[in-house]
């Protein structure tokens, strides 16, 4: 289950046993909290990337997006005024020629089912490994479902549980990728809920419509929980629950959608299934695309060579099962990249490794450099009081991303530093939660 522009703390499941600012109080999601209670939870879980598509790319394929050639989610923003880079192009629709997991599974016997935002374009899941599905779905689908079936949240949760049923009813193993549209079309949240939250004494969350939402959502994981018991499946079913990209974070991480801060990337993650200690954590950083190879793992389907030699996640089967505190990546560190101008944002690429985290500017090279395990929000910049650290990493990222062939943004021969730089402003929900993107 993939939740859309949920941030770490943005249920009322803490993704820290230490910090308080890795949940929200305020919230209501008693679904996510049995999750936890009864499976792992990933303090340093990361998605691939700080905005969606990029991140389901990645999903879909194990590969990151700077390998894939997809950083951006919405139209490049080359056009804005005086910029002093350049940004790449951003694919913006899934390559024919890769290979997902969706098609491994099904080629094993699996039946596949992709239900809510697509948002990768390419002729829509069936076309990527999955016999059922709701078609080529975006982030404009969410305006169109109301109460009773607020952005299709209860909706989607009925058509899970019939393709469970007759997955059983058929004798056959299955994959259900349920990717919710909230908590995009916040507005539309069930009327009670959002009353609730308009009500309520709140002391941080200040926007009931988003609130309201996440509850939706939350009751809608609750129904799906509730089918796979109902059916008999929780033997030997594995539920994940993870979000795309960051989001808002009051008083907790720093940065949010559309950077490489932690707030941008860092996002909740539970996992519950067959072998999973209840009420464990793990400390190790994952990223999105761990889950291709973990995928296959659970199911016990080979990855061809051809597509094996291209993956840059690494299983978590072990990690999840308490048999191991580390993951096996053909790369080392987890590097994210950013090569566009988003809201205050410039271009930039991070790298993540040994504790410590190395952000560097495309515009001016600088860098900035972060003990994540002593400071997750970010405060404290070490790159002149750890010098050998940050060149270090600076090293590898730059490295890395050559590896990976990963589009860099170029300097605009056309930029007059005596001019102001006008930056496009990401679009924000406004008062009723409305995003207007």
């Amino acid at each position: 289950m993939l939740s859309d522009d949920q941030a770490w703390s943005g249920t009322s499941v803490p993704m820290h046993p230490e910090y308080d600012f890795s949940f929200n109080q305020d919230l209501h999601t008693p679904n996510l909290l049995r999750m936890a209670e009864r499976g792992v939870r990933f303090s340093a879980a990361y998605a691939p990337a700080p905005v969606c598509s990029p991140t389901r790319a990645s999903l879909m394929t194990g590969r990151s997006p700077a390998a894939l050639g997809w950083t951006k989610a919405g139209p490049s923003l080359n056009a804005r005024k005086n910029p002093r880079m350049l940004p790449p192009q951003s694919k913006r629709s899934l390559d024919s020629g890769l290979v997902t997991f969706a098609e491994l599974l099904q080629q094993a016997g699996y039946r596949t089912a992709h239900l809510g935002k697509w948002h990768l374009q390419a002729g829509g899941p069936e076309a990527h490994g999955f016999d059922v599905s709701d078609g080529n779905v975006g982030n404009e689908a969410a305006d169109r479902y109301k109460a009773p079936n607020p952005v299709d949240l209860f909706g989607m949760a009925e058509r899970a549980e019939a393709f469970m049923a007759q997955s059983k009813h058929d004798g056959k193993p299955f994959f259900i990728q349920l990717s919710w549209l909230a908590l995009h079309g916040s507005q539309n949240a069930l009327p009670e809920t959002i009353a609730k939250y308009k009500t309520e004494n709140r002391r941080r969350d200040r926007q009931p419509y988003r609130a309201a939402l996440t509850e939706n959502m939350d009751t809608a994981v609750g129904r799906v929980i509730d089918a796979v018991h109902r059916l008999g499946l929780a033997e030997n079913t594995y539920i994940i629950f993870m979000s795309d990209n960051g989001g808002p974070s009051r008083g907790g991480l720093s940065g949010g959608k559309g950077n490489l801060f932690e707030g941008g990337i860092r996002v909740p993650l539970i996992v519950v299934g067959p072998g999973i200690a209840a009420e464990s954590w793990s400390h190790t950083p994952v990223v999105g695309y761990d889950f291709y190879p973990t995928f296959l793992d659970w199911a016990g389907v080979d990855i061809p060579d051809n597509v094996a030699g291209k993956l840059e996640g690494g299983s978590l089967a072990q990690l999840v099962a308490g048999k191991a505190d580390a993951v096996n990546r053909s790369r080392e560190g987890l590097v994210f990249h950013f090569p566009h101008y988003q809201t205050e944002v410039t271009p930039h690429s991070a790298i993540l490794l040994g504790g410590y985290k190395l952000l560097k500017s495309h515009e001016t090279g600088k860098v900035r450099l972060f003990h994540l395990d002593r400071d997750p929000r970010e405060q404290n910049n070490l790159a002149d009081t750890r010098p050998e650290r940050a060149a270090s990493l600076e090293a590898k990222l730059d490295a890395h991303l050559k590896a990976v062939h990963a589009a860099l943004p170029k300097p605009n021969a056309s930029y007059d530093p005596d001019k102001p730089t006008q930056i496009n402003q990401q679009p924000r929900e406004d008062r009723t939660g409305r995003d207007r993107q």
